[in-house]
């Protein structure tokens, strides 16, 4: 989009002469001669930088400044004027002023001004809009999941992000502990600052001090320089420790001290660092049996259990299956350039009797496999690994009758679309506290067909 610039001067050459600057360098511009006109023209057409002459006719140049700064979102602002004071320069830049310059106007300064303002405008939306997708990809709904359990979970989680207690996320790999640690920080007042990960398995034993705090230059024969740890880099954040149960003994004790003393010290330094993090940890350990075996400290278990959330193993949740399918071939179609709109009963069903030792990250790995095999519209047993097309009686117990259908279009159409529909309608209640009327609107249906659906779909609320 090109950049619009706002010029209001008084001066009728001024503006001339900026018009035709301006627009030999492709800016769209817009001319005010007043104070008045200056603001409704702001408001009418959302400049990106405005020039402004401190010595208008009607209004007080430092009165239109202010003025500027309440037009959404807000423009830069250079002040150019013949009648420059260091008093107005020092007001004009309390209010928000980016430049302050003296007629007459040096043409190449004031190309190389609005440039560094655009330029910084779009460092601001860039981060911004990763800001928002972030929060967006990380929101608890995008937690897949409507059974009972989940819904424990998502209430929970809801519950956790609003307070700032260290946090213990618990269960079997692949179930999206970090996943959830994430949704909770995005969540949180903490939001704005960093999220950082430490895999505490992946860090060699001698150096995760040094992961963890930082180490001055010469602490130690690879100290070439200094380095700031993760705790400080986290700093407003959270910092999320993943694999907790994987430290070592001398490890527990240095976390457990930065814990308690909410300061920590470079590997070879004697300056203490204050830290404002919170803490999230996960494992796919019982630590309370760990710490039976003495093989992790149970001071520290109290210090990390504060709040904790326990994700159950997808095995025991097995009807949010349909809903985590429909979820990842949504999320893969697009990636793959296929036109699969989903699995069939058959596929559906092999999937459902299956164990899931990897859990959800085990599921979105068969569905991707299992995509990329396909080449028509429905997913086939066919093109399942060989695990759950063999898998043992249990699989096979309330099987489909009959041969394994080809395509069975109308009845995979109906049936992923009953299970959207009843997801999308457990969804909305949720958001809406159970409210009816609210997830109707959240829905754009009346209740009186949010009402028909949940009885036609055997939906009740509470489950």
């Amino acid at each position: 989009m090109t950049p619009r610039i706002l010029v209001i001067d008084d001066e009728r050459s001024i503006r001339e002469v900026f018009s035709v600057l301006l627009g030999d360098h492709d800016y769209q511009v817009a001319l005010a001669e007043n104070g008045r006109q200056g603001l409704e023209k702001a408001r009418a057409f959302p400049p990106d930088v405005v020039l402004l002459d401190m010595n208008l006719p009607d209004l007080p140049g430092l009165d239109v400044l202010a003025g500027l700064r309440e037009i959404r979102p807000e423009p830069g602002i250079i002040i150019v004027t013949a009648f420059g004071t260091i008093r107005n320069a020092v007001e004009a830049t309390k209010l928000g002023a980016s430049a302050y310059l003296e007629k007459p106007v040096d043409n190449e300064e004031l190309l190389l001004d609005i440039g560094r303002i655009l330029e910084v405008r779009n460092l601001r939306h860039e981060v911004e809009a990763l800001r928002s997708e972030l929060t967006s990809r990380y929101r608890f709904s995008n937690i897949v999941g409507t059974s009972a359990r989940m819904n424990s979970v998502f209430q929970l989680m809801e519950k956790i992000s609003r307070v700032d207690g260290t946090v213990l996320i618990t269960g079997e790999s692949g179930t999206g502990k970090e996943l959830v640690a994430r949704a909770v920080h995005f969540a949180s007042p903490r939001k704005d600052g960093p999220f950082v990960v430490v895999n505490c398995g992946a860090v060699p034993r001698d150096l995760i001090e040094s992961e963890f705090f930082g180490h001055v230059k010469g602490a130690f024969t690879d100290a070439r320089s200094d380095k700031t740890g993760k705790f400080e880099q986290a700093n407003s954040g959270t910092i999320f420790l993943d694999e907790i149960g994987e430290l070592s003994q001398d490890a527990q004790v240095k976390l457990l001290r930065a814990l308690g003393e909410r300061e920590i010290t470079r590997v070879g330094g004697a300056k203490t660092v204050q830290i404002d993090v919170r803490v999230v940890a996960a494992t796919n350990k019982d630590l309370e049996a760990e710490v039976a075996r003495g093989r992790f400290r149970e001071d520290l278990y109290f210090r990390l259990a504060v709040l904790s959330i326990a994700l159950p193993p997808l095995r025991e949740r097995a009807e949010d299956i349909p809903l985590l399918v429909d979820h990842f071939v949504r999320k893969y179609a697009g990636e793959l350039g296929k036109s699969v709109l989903g699995f069939t009963p058959w596929a559906l069903h092999r999937l459902a009797g299956y164990a899931w030792p990897g859990n959800v990250r085990e599921l979105e790995n068969v569905i991707y496999e299992a995509m990329v095999m396909t080449e028509g519209d429905w997913v086939d047993e066919a093109a399942l690994p060989a695990r759950l097309r063999l898998a043992g009686p249990a699989a096979a117990a309330d099987a489909p009758t009959g041969p394994a259908p080809l395509a069975p279009l109308k009845e995979a159409v109906q049936s992923v679309a009953g299970t959207r529909e009843k997801a999308l309608i457990l969804e909305a209640l949720r958001q809406a506290g159970g409210n009816r009327t609210r997830a109707a609107r959240i829905l754009g249906i009346s209740r009186k067909t949010l009402f028909n659906k949940m009885t036609a779909l055997g939906i009740r609320w509470p489950e």
